[in-house]
């Protein structure tokens, strides 16, 4: 009897730590800073001068025709420009840079710095997931 119940103890043990090293790796791979073709990231240009509906509409089309532009949204109230993008196919600061060249606007790139981020969403940073992978990175 006393042999079984080890057997049992034993098989439970290793099936838990099989299934804490299954977590750790899928915690790792979701985690990973390393972007895919299916990443995508946001960006934000601050215009500095009143935009019309026209200028609007003039932005919209020319970004949705940059390589690796998703989505754009333009408010021409708030001077604000919004678009993702694929990070495997061009970056931010080249969209911004061609935007520049060939609009007359006063453009500006807005990047979060690192206080910024780590006030933009106090779930990731104090959730144990997180915080699980940290410990798994520091390990591997």
């Amino acid at each position: 009897m006393k042999k079984k119940i080890k057997k049992i103890l034993l098989y439970g043990a290793a099936t838990f730590l099989f299934l804490v090293f299954v977590l750790a790796v899928h915690i790792y791979f979701v985690y990973r800073p390393a972007p895919d073709a299916n990443t995508r990231v946001m960006a934000r240009i601050d215009i500095k001068q009143q935009l019309t509906p026209g200028d609007a509409n003039n932005i919209t089309n020319w970004l949705y025709h940059q390589k690796g532009v998703d989505h754009v949204l333009v408010n021409p109230q708030t001077n604000i420009v919004i678009f993702t993008f694929y990070p495997v196919k061009t970056s931010g600061d080249q969209i911004v840079s061609n935007f520049k060249s060939n609009f007359s606007f006063k453009a500006e790139r807005i990047v979060a710095n690192e206080e910024n981020l780590k006030s933009s969403c106090p779930v990731a940073a104090s959730s144990y997931t997180y915080k699980f992978y940290k410990l798994i990175t520091k390990i591997i």
